[in-house]
């Protein structure tokens, strides 16, 4: 049996084309070298049962060997053993993750099942994310607890300048004027709505599942004298009241599944006046729909799917919106990810603290795997603008730009007093 798992795990990693190198000890003391030059990683493995676990099902066992402390490192760490081994995967489209035991292909078959999300399982696949404790997320989100891909237009920015800049270019697509109504659907910890509320005098409903974010979202309006400005509510979107003038979605649709498009864009349009526009910034990919990596579905985002885009406009044209304006960030949630990677490692014994190394070991990899994913695979975030009526926003895109020039101008002039 070790000698049939060593020769699948050769086969797996033939396959990948690796572009660095990476050396697998084995439970017998052996040492086998896979790619060539370029990023390094070592990995021992203990037993030959996790080898099997691994050879028959990488995603989510890698992971899971690592959490155990099953897989261990004796050169690099995970971001270094995960740059090589995304780096080595450029698969044509429809081809298996993994060449030799394809069980992708029954994931995706899978996938509608795994992703229905009712009412009350997306509240309980929220709460599984986000319900974590407060302080588990000051280890590595900045001051406004942005959870969602910053904006990097410029190079050296901070993590902190570039999700205000994400916040206020998306805010320009909105074209928020003030007195307009705004609902905010997957508020986070009130972060984008307090600034809606604050800088653009607008009047926002927030909805979130989640009693961690709602509670937080209400102190900080609460401090920021903005509660009457910006109301935060435990609602799932699909109960939602309208009219608003603009609706924006950040880091949401993510949890919403492929099952409920039709219905998350048939409610937006009925909760949209005649004029209005949304602004949804998601997660997707560029390649052809797929599933869900097990490891983040059982361990991180329960229900969660990243979309293809056609998936998203296949169900944004049926509800009778129009597509106005199209946005591919392609590296920016890698950037961001690297600095959330980096400071939940600089504090990463807190982790420990809060729960317990496994726990650690866990979000570790999910912000390392998150990371190479962004920077070597298909995935991006999209920023997509839809209006009721194609008319109502602008025949050119340069009110987005100006709008973005015009806040790097009123930061420089902040900071030079």
């Amino acid at each position: 049996m070790p000698s049939v798992m060593v020769r699948l795990l050769d086969r797996y990693l033939g396959e990948l084309g690796l572009r660095g190198s990476l050396l697998v000890t084995f439970p017998d003391g052996v040492t086998r070298t896979y790619g060539s030059g370029g990023d390094r990683a070592h990995v021992s493995i203990s037993s030959w049962n996790t080898l099997r676990r691994i050879a028959l099902a990488p995603d989510p066992s890698v992971a899971e060997a690592y959490m155990d402390g099953d897989l261990t490192f004796i050169e690099g760490d995970v971001a270094d053993l995960l740059r090589v081994v995304y780096s080595g995967m450029t698969m044509a489209p429809g081809q298996d993750v993994n060449p030799v035991i394809p069980n992708d292909k029954m994931r995706f078959l899978m996938r509608r099942l795994h992703q229905f999300n009712p009412k009350w399982r997306s509240r309980e696949n929220v709460q599984h994310h986000y319900d974590l404790s407060r302080k588990l997320y000051d280890l590595f989100l900045d001051s406004d607890r942005q959870y969602s891909c910053a904006y990097f237009p410029h190079a050296g920015m901070s993590l902190e300048d570039a999700q205000a800049a994400k916040k206020h270019h998306i805010v320009a697509k909105l074209l928020v004027e003030p007195g307009m109504r705004v609902l905010d659907i997957g508020s986070g910890w009130g972060g984008l709505g307090l600034t809606l509320a604050r800088d653009y005098g607008v009047s926002v409903k927030g909805v979130t599942l989640s009693n961690e974010q709602l509670e937080l979202s209400r102190e900080r309006a609460a401090r920021a004298g903005l509660s009457g400005k910006a109301d935060f509510q435990l609602l799932d979107y699909r109960d939602a009241e309208g009219p608003f003038d603009r609706i924006v979605s950040v880091g949401m649709f993510e949890h919403v599944g492929v099952n409920h498009y039709g219905d998350y864009f048939r409610k937006a349009y009925s909760l949209l006046e005649p004029e209005g526009v949304m602004v949804l910034h998601t997660i997707g990919r560029t390649g052809p729909p797929s599933a869900t990596s097990p490891f983040i579905r059982k361990h991180i985002f329960p229900g969660g799917y990243i979309p293809a885009l056609s998936e998203i406009m296949r169900a944004a044209e049926m509800s009778g919106l129009h597509v106005t304006d199209v946005e591919i960030l392609t590296d920016h949630y890698a950037e961001t990810l690297l600095r959330w990677r980096e400071r939940f490692m600089a504090r990463r014994a807190e982790a420990v603290a809060l729960y317990d190394e496994r726990f650690a070991r866990m979000w570790e990899f999910y912000l390392a795997a998150s990371e190479s994913a962004f920077r070597h695979q298909d995935l991006v975030v999209f920023q997509l603008q839809f209006a009721k009526n194609k008319l109502s926003t602008p025949r050119s895109r340069d009110y987005i730009t100006d709008a973005d020039r015009r806040m790097v101008w009123q930061n420089n002039r902040r900071a030079t007093g």
